[in-house]
């Protein structure tokens, strides 16, 4: 997923079927089920186009392009960060809040660990 002001792109996510990405057969963020769901597990914005609501808009599209290619669900792996800051450069599997807002909701802990937050697998049904 792409998101451009005007003409310039400001922003990216990464989505696509689990079964297609590293998540399949990672080790420390555990299958809830046998779900065939979607990943999105990488939200970028360029810096200058920080807190303008990009990476909402991101999640919202990843959302939709994977309920349109018929995914039943889609899973997320944000940093648990609470109210911690978190540098930018590793904030790039999201924030718990974000995925909130937009209406997953927490499925599992994880062992994974990202800029010193635990990460956490997010999850929105499709169907």
């Amino acid at each position: 997923m792409l998101a451009y002001d005007s003409d310039e792109p400001v922003g990216w996510a990464a989505v696509a079927p689990r079964s297609d990405t590293s998540f399949a057969r990672n080790r420390k963020i555990p299958h809830v089920d046998d779900l065939p769901v979607w990943s999105l597990w990488c939200i970028r914005v360029r810096p200058g186009h920080r807190k303008k609501g990009i990476s909402h808009a991101l999640i919202a599209g990843a959302v939709e392009f994977a309920r349109a290619h018929g995914a039943p669900a889609i899973e997320a792996y944000p940093l648990d960060n609470g109210d911690a800051e978190v540098d930018m450069t590793m904030a790039y599997a999201g924030i718990r809040k974000n995925f909130e807002r937009a209406g997953f909701v927490h499925a599992a802990d994880t062992t994974s660990v990202l800029a010193g937050h635990p990460r956490v697998l997010m999850r929105f049904g499709l169907r």
